[in-house]
């Protein structure tokens, strides 16, 4: 396999590193940037676990090789929080509703909500369990998941 050499924004800040050109976003981020909030849980991606925001949009960072994101912007679960380095609303929602248990589905879930609340101000029920539909959790019975996009969605609204 032949390196390459990468480079992209995450979370803001320039990250580069040399890759072989099978490497997985995911790989990338968590063994070259030292990014370890985001989860390779199935590596086939179906899970969500694994899930980032590349120039935007929620992607499974299983399935999405590191060369692809080449100069991209990629905001992982780290990046969610403010600047100052408290809780985003959503993180703190999650807290609030009981939104985690085991925490092993929680950064693709929290990410693939960032990014729907981003683009959708829209909060129905309905439309927060599409938007989570790809993200596998085995602990909570999304109840509070959904709960805490909610409470996200209502506290972004006044911002």
């Amino acid at each position: 396999m032949q390196d390459q050499q990468i480079e992209m924004q995450v979370n803001g800040k320039p990250v580069s590193g040399v890759a072989e050109s099978r490497t997985h976003l995911g790989d990338f981020l968590r063994q070259t940037a030292g990014l370890t909030g985001t989860h390779l849980g199935c590596e086939h991606g179906v899970c969500g676990a694994c899930t980032v925001i590349v120039n935007g949009d929620a992607v499974r960072s299983c399935l999405m090789l590191a060369v692809q994101a080449n100069n991209c912007e990629v905001t992982t679960i780290e990046g969610i929080a403010e600047e100052d380095g408290s809780l985003h609303p959503l993180q703190e929602a999650f807290q609030n509703n009981h939104a985690l248990q085991c925490g092993f589905c929680t950064a693709g879930m929290i990410t693939s909500l960032y990014a729907f609340l981003s683009e959708n101000p829209s909060r129905s029920d309905e439309e927060i369990r599409e938007a989570i539909s790809g993200n596998i959790c085995r602990c909570t019975g999304y109840q509070g998941i959904v709960l805490a996009a909610k409470e996200a969605a209502e506290k972004l609204a006044k911002r």
